[in-house]
This record gives structure tokens, sequence and C-alpha cells, in this order.
């Protein structure tokens, strides 16, 4: 028999309302104390992040993002003495930087803006990314450690606070090791250690994947046709031990269990190129045929965004809206600092 048609979804399908208390302007006293919603039965079970464990099998495998968040977002002047902002989204092999900016008036190729910390910035033009958004510029001196020193935590546009202290360690996962996301990769923050000797003690293996989060994952879906969205384009590593372990559990009939979205995308990625390092710009809606993740631990997502459309591709358009009503009636906290859920494929 011929496959059902897939339903054409349109962008308005994955909008929802969400009382703006509910988006969470500041992490979870404890990492592992967030709540967690059970999404993998006939019905929601609201439960705390922490019981997570007990979800999975010692055949499974999880599989984390192990980026590191930079300290990207910086400040200056222009030669007017207007304020910019510069949130750098790549480092690049040259040392040069590719960078969204902030101006009341975008300068011109060449000028040199005046940093906060006593740097300059030299405009080289704009850089050819896909949605031709990023300016190519150079520093002063060594981007990484100008960002160490005088860069800002970049937190995301609907935390309405400026970074302090606390969100240096807490919009950062406690395996973060490879620096280069401008984003978290939100799902991880919720593991501590005693998460991690819980999964210990179950015997449930762990392995890891690198996909440097771009601020292009806050970006919405602006049309009706969802086809023609511009994906952001992100860069990605799976290490040998990760296949070798993914192979293994495969071997063992255990389920790969991605922790957040960009674990997905990033297996995902691999499964359609065969590549396991490179860019990727993968954008995954419903009828969309995964070949690795089994199930997911994932935050809850904005409003027409690419995440939301994602999680709604693995575990069922209807049941991933059910679970966005049941989780704003149940007052979950919502986007990056906010609570969890767990979804199995459909």
């Amino acid at each position: 028999m011929p496959e059902p048609a897939i339903r054409a979804y349109t962008t308005s399908d994955f909008d929802f309302d969400l009382p703006p208390e509910l988006i969470a302007q500041h992490p979870a006293a404890r990492r592992s104390s967030a709540r967690l919603l059970d999404g993998s039965g006939a019905q929601p079970v609201d439960r705390v992040f922490s019981e997570l464990p007990q979800l999975l099998d010692p055949g499974d495998l999880l599989v984390f993002n192990d980026t590191q968040v930079i300290k990207a977002r910086l400040f200056g002047r222009k030669a007017s003495g207007g304020r910019i902002e510069l949130l750098v989204e790549r480092v690049l092999a040259d040392g040069s930087i590719a960078a969204h900016m902030k101006a009341g008036r975008k300068p011109a190729a060449g000028a040199v803006l005046q940093m906060d910390g006593g740097y300059t910035a030299e405009l080289i033009g704009r850089w050819p990314d896909a949605a031709g958004a990023l300016f190519h510029l150079r520093f002063s001196g060594d981007p990484w450690a100008l960002m160490a020193a005088h860069g800002h935590v970049p937190l995301p546009p609907y935390i309405a606070r400026d970074d302090t202290a606390e969100d240096a360690s807490r919009y950062q996962t406690i395996f973060a090791r490879s620096p280069g996301a401008v984003a978290a990769p939100t799902a991880a923050l919720h593991f501590d250690q005693s998460v991690l000797d819980a999964l210990d003690e179950r015997g449930i293996p762990r392995a890891a994947v690198t996909l440097h989060v771009g601020a292009g994952t806050f970006q919405p879906v602006k049309g009706e046709d969802i086809s023609q969205h511009v994906m952001h384009h992100e860069r990605y590593w799976i290490p040998p031990e990760t296949v070798a372990a993914i192979m293994a559990c495969r071997q063992r009939g255990g389920r790969v269990v991605a922790v957040g979205t960009t674990s997905v995308r990033t297996l995902e990625a691999w499964a359609q190129t065969g590549q396991t390092e490179g860019d990727t710009n993968l954008f995954i809606t419903p009828g969309f045929k995964f070949q690795v993740v089994d199930a997911l631990s994932t935050n809850f997502h904005l409003p027409r965004s690419t995440l939301l459309m994602l999680v709604s591709a693995f575990a069922g358009y209807d049941t991933v809206m059910a679970l966005y009503r049941h989780a704003v009636a149940s007052r979950y906290r919502f986007f990056s600092y906010g609570d969890a859920m767990w979804l199995t494929r459909a």
C-alpha cells in the first residue's frame, strides 16, 4: 500500500499561546530540580528531572552535545559615538570573526570600531552566510582572549535582563569542553553530578557530539510556507568513539537517546550525509525520516520555531501540541532556563 500523504503544515500550526510569566528568567535552584514532562505514554506524566535515569534502560545510549558557550556578546562605539553590539557567531580560521551587529546605522566596510575594553574591530564587510545576517570583522587582538576578558554571556533575547556571574556557570552544561556556541544546548543544562551518578549506577553509557549552536536557533519562521525557510548553518563533529558507541548500542538492541535538539540535528545530519564533521543546515519538519535517534530529552521551545517543528516531527504533531497545552496549563517554565520534556519517537 502507498504511504499516507504527509499533511502540509504551515508556520501557524506551530503557534501557541504562552503567558509571558512562564518564560523562565533564571535557572532552577538546582539543575536537576527542574520539572520533566514525560510524554512517552498515552497520558502525560509530571515528573522531576532527577527521575530521568529511571526512564532509561541499561542498553540505551545517551548522546550529549559538549559544545561550550563563549562570552560572545561585545559592546563598543562607532567613530560617530553611536553604540554598537556584536554577537560573535564564529571565529574563523584566519583569526577574523563573523558576527551579528546591532547599531542605529550600520557602519560601512573599512570602519574601525572602538570596543569596550580598549581594543578595536575593523569591519571588513559582510560575511557570505546564507541568511546574509553576518558581518566580517577583525579584532586588534586574539578574539578568544578578548571575548574571555570583555565579553558577556549571550543570553537569549527572551531573557529580559543583563547577564550575571550566575549565568557564566548556569548557562553552560557541566560537561562543556569545546568552545564555540553562542547559545547553550539547553536540554543538557538539567544534568548535574547526581544525575550522572544515577545513570552510572543503572549502567547507562554516555557519548558526546559537538554542534556549535548559533544565534539562528532563536529565529522564528516568518513565512507561512515552512518549505521556504532558510535554515542557519552550524558546525558539528562526531568523534569515532561516538560512532562506535552508537553501533554497539544498535547491536545490543538499545535506544539512542539524544539530549537536546542539537544532538538530534547532529546525528541525523550524519545519517543523511555520511559526514562525521562539517556544516549542517538540516531543517527537520513533520514527515522527516529519523535514522538514528529513538528518544529525546528536550526543553520547551518558542512558538513558530524550527525547534518546535523538529520535536513535532519526532514525537508527532498532535502529541507534541497536546503536551504543550498541558505544560501551559500546569505552569511549566519555558525556554532556555525552563523545564524539560521526555519524548519517544512516533
